[in-house]
C-alpha cells in the first residue's frame, strides 16, 4: 500500500507534468515551489488531494508561476473560467492589491465552496466575485453592455475545452491591449502529438481534437502575440495587440 506521502506526489507527479523525468519535477517542487508555497495555497492543494476529481486541479508549480506573473504586469482586474475548488483562484487573490477584483465563473459552486474557507481565512475572499453557471452567457452579457471593453489585465481559462474557442471570441475584447489571456491544458497530457491510433482515456481524446484546433487558431490570431509553456499540462499565454 502506498504511503501517504507517495499518495500526495501522485497529485503532482505525472500526469501533472509533462516533464519526462518525475524526479526532476519532484525536484522542482521540493525545491522552488513547496519551500515558497504560502500556507493558504498549501492547505487548499492538500484538500483538494482528497476530492475525486482532484486531477482537475491546478498544478502547485502552475500556481506559483500565475502568482507571479500577476504581480509582474501589475494585474488589478481579472477574470478566471473554470474555479474547481480554487486553487488558481487562489493564486491570483493573493497577487492582487487588496483592491483588485476577480470575476470568477464556474458551473459547480459546491466544489468552489470546499476551498472558500481558506480563501476566506486568507483574508482575500473580499477581491472574488463568483458567478455559478455557464460563462459564455455572462460574457455575451458583459460584450453588450459596452463597459468592459478591454477592462481586464489578466484573463485565466481552464474550464470546457469543447468551448475555448468560443471564449477566445468574446475574451479578446474583454482583455485590454497589452493584457494577457491564459488558457490551461494547451499540451492536454502529451496527446497534441499522439497518433490518432494512441490508447487514450476517453476523456482525453474527447478533448484532443478541441485542444489542437485551440492551438492552431491562436496561432494564426493577429490580434495577440503568444508563448506556450510546458508549465502544469500546458499554458498558452496570450497578450493582445490591438
Amino acid at each position: 500500500m502506498a504511503t501517504k506521502q507517495e499518495a500526495g506526489r501522485h497529485q503532482e507527479v505525472g500526469h501533472k507534468s509533462l516533464l519526462q523525468s518525475d524526479a526532476l519535477y519532484q525536484y522542482i517542487l521540493e525545491t522552488s515551489v513547496y519551500p515558497r508555497e504560502p500556507e493558504s495555497m498549501k492547505e487548499l492543494r492538500e484538500l483538494t488531494a482528497q476530492h475525486p476529481w482532484n486531477i482537475m486541479t491546478t498544478s502547485a508549480d502552475e500556481g506559483q508561476f500565475l502568482n507571479m506573473l500577476l504581480k509582474l504586469i501589475n494585474a488589478k482586474n481579472t477574470m478566471e473560467i473554470g474555479v474547481y475548488t480554487g486553487y488558481s483562484l487562489l493564486a491570483t487573490a493573493l497577487a492582487l492589491p487588496d483592491d483588485g477584483k476577480i470575476l470568477a465563473m464556474d458551473i459547480n459552486k459546491e466544489n468552489y465552496e470546499l476551498g472558500l474557507p481558506v480563501i476566506q481565512k486568507a483574508g482575500v475572499a473580499h477581491k472574488i466575485d463568483f458567478k455559478e453557471g455557464p460563462a459564455l452567457p455572462v460574457l455575451d452579457q458583459m460584450i453588450e453592455d459596452g463597459k468592459y471593453h478591454g477592462s481586464f489585465d489578466f484573463i485565466f481559462v481552464d474550464a470546457d475545452k469543447d468551448n475555448y474557442l468560443n471564449y477566445h471570441k468574446r475574451l479578446i475584447d474583454l482583455v485590454k491591449v497589452g493584457g494577457i489571456i491564459g488558457y490551461d491544458n494547451t499540451l492536454w497530457n502529451g496527446s497534441v502529438v499522439a497518433p490518432p491510433d494512441a490508447p487514450l482515456r476517453k476523456y482525453v481524446r474527447y478533448y484532443r481534437d478541441f485542444v489542437l484546433e485551440l492551438n492552431k487558431a491562436l496561432a494564426a490570431d493577429p490580434r495577440i502575440e503568444i508563448c506556450m509553456l510546458p508549465v502544469g499540462d500546458g499554458i498558452t499565454l496570450c497578450r493582445r495587440l490591438s
